[in-house]
This record gives C-alpha cells, structure tokens and sequence, in this order.
C-alpha cells in the first residue's frame, strides 16, 4: 500500500482523501496553521495527522488540491523541504503555471504530475476524473493510488501542462456558462421577462440556463472560481486566443465574495449582488 500526504483536505481534497483510504492506503495531512473545518474534515475522514517535515518523510505521493492562489507556494514549501517522492499539483492552474510549480517540485528533487480533477467530489452519489500527465513512471504510480475507486485516472500523455490545459478548457465553459446564466437572469428579472427567459431555456438542447436554483451555489463557490478564471485567461492569453470573456468572468465572480460558502442563498439574493455592484 502506498503512503499518501494530502496538501489540504478542503471540501475536494476531503472526498479525495476519502477514496484513497477507501482503496485501502494511507493518507497523511498537516492541519497546523489550517482552519477549524480543515481540522474537522481530517478527523471525521480518519486521516493521520503530523507536521509537514514527517508527512513528507513518510509519503511516497504528495497530493497538492489548494485554491489556485496557494498552488506555487505549496510547492515552495514542499520543495524547500527537499521532497523527493512523486509530486502531484492537482490545481486548477494554466499549464505554463503548471510547468512552472512542476520546475518548483523538481528543484528539490521531486518528480512532477500535473494533474486536474473534473467532476463532484467523489462519493456515493456522483464520480470525477483525475486527469494526469507528465513522467509515465510518476503518473503510473499516482493512477494506481486511486485506480477501482470513484475517481477516475485518465492519463493525457508525458507532457507536463496537459491536464491543466484540459481543466482550462473546460472550466472556460463551465464557469463561464453558469456566470453568464446568473447576469441573464439578473437582467429578465429588471424586466419582468424571466417566464419568458425559462420558456425559451426549456427549448435549448441542455438546461444550463433553466437551472436558476444552482446560482446560488455558483455564488458560494465564486470566491474560488474567480481565481481560476484569471487562470483560464491565462492560458488563453498564452495560446493567442481572446482572454477578455474569461477576464469578465473572473470579475463579475468577484462580485460574489460575501456569499462565500452562501450555497442556500435565496436567488433573489445572488441575482441582486449584481446590480449592487452595477
């Protein structure tokens, strides 16, 4: 069985932490300096709790899920320690940054995965993919941590940056949609036409648009996406392509901070939010 370090068991990292355990390994995480719910989250899971020096010591796979902010720092740290096992980044970063955290691993002697998560977090009622590339023998060995379980590995090849570009481009949709959604919404209800917007998104080929009770989670969770979306920009910016749709998005989300974790707030709540800010 192999001894995997959690850096930081957040609401994905939990589930994450939980399906590793759930296929029979250990998983160790670093509460100090963390929040009281990080705490809590580790001892509900039954994770083993130790300083950061011994649970790199132990572990033979870091697994990195921080927001986006924290992602170089993290590996700074883990660097400056002089890890030398597999470190996997499964942020939701551009793949230039992506690369640059993995020459941050490898400077203190680690071996890099650049990794994404796409999908809930794991568990009995929903699955996700863990998306890997770099060194195959480095991705080999993080797939087989959680391979049979409810998340998913899927190796994109030995290129370090391709899982973050596959999270970036889907997350310049996913986000960006759901955001577009709450300023529809926002500008039929300053109208009176919202009745007529649901008709009219009950006649698209998907439900994105008709799904105005999810805003509401879109808000709680902004605090996070925005970061992601500067992210998105990024790498679109990097690849020649228009980044101001993701820059808008990542500003409009911004608008959201008080709903921090708010995910049952009243609509009518969120959708105000925006014209507070106009």
């Amino acid at each position: 069985m192999t001894t995997v370090a959690l850096l930081h068991p957040g609401a994905m990292g939990s589930a994450v932490a939980a399906e590793i355990r759930r296929n029979g390994h250990t998983v160790l995480c670093c509460p100090a300096g963390r929040s009281a719910r990080t705490r809590a989250r580790a001892e509900e899971l039954g994770l083993v709790t130790t300083d950061l020096p011994t649970a790199l010591d132990r572990a033979a796979v870091v697994l990195s899920i921080c927001p986006p902010v924290a992602a170089e720092d993290v590996a700074r740290e883990v660097a400056w320690l002089g890890y030398t096992g597999v470190y996997v980044d499964a942020n939701a970063v551009s793949p230039e940054r992506a690369r640059r955290i993995a020459a941050i691993a490898g400077s203190g002697g680690a071996t890099a995965v650049d990794a994404s998560i796409i999908g809930q977090p794991p568990g009995e009622t929903s699955t996700a993919r863990l998306y890997l590339s770099g060194p195959r023998l480095a991705t080999r060995a993080t797939a087989r941590v959680v391979a049979g379980t409810r998340l998913q590995p899927v190796r994109l090849g030995d290129e370090l940056g391709r899982a973050s570009a596959l999270k970036m481009a889907f997350a310049s949709f996913q986000k960006a949609s759901r955001t577009l959604a709450a300023v529809a919404h926002a500008l039929a209800d300053q109208h009176g036409v919202t009745d007529a917007l649901l008709a009219e998104a009950e006649r698209m080929p998907t439900r994105l648009l008709a799904d105005r009770a999810y805003l509401p989670s879109v808000a709680a969770r902004a605090w996070r996406w925005a970061p992601e979306m500067d992210e998105v920009a990024r790498a679109l910016d990097a690849a020649g392509l228009p980044a101001e749709l993701a820059q808008a998005t990542a500003s409009v989300l911004t608008v959201w901070g008080c709903e921090k974790d708010e995910a049952a707030a009243p609509v009518a709540r969120v959708l105000r939010q925006l014209h507070l800010h106009g």
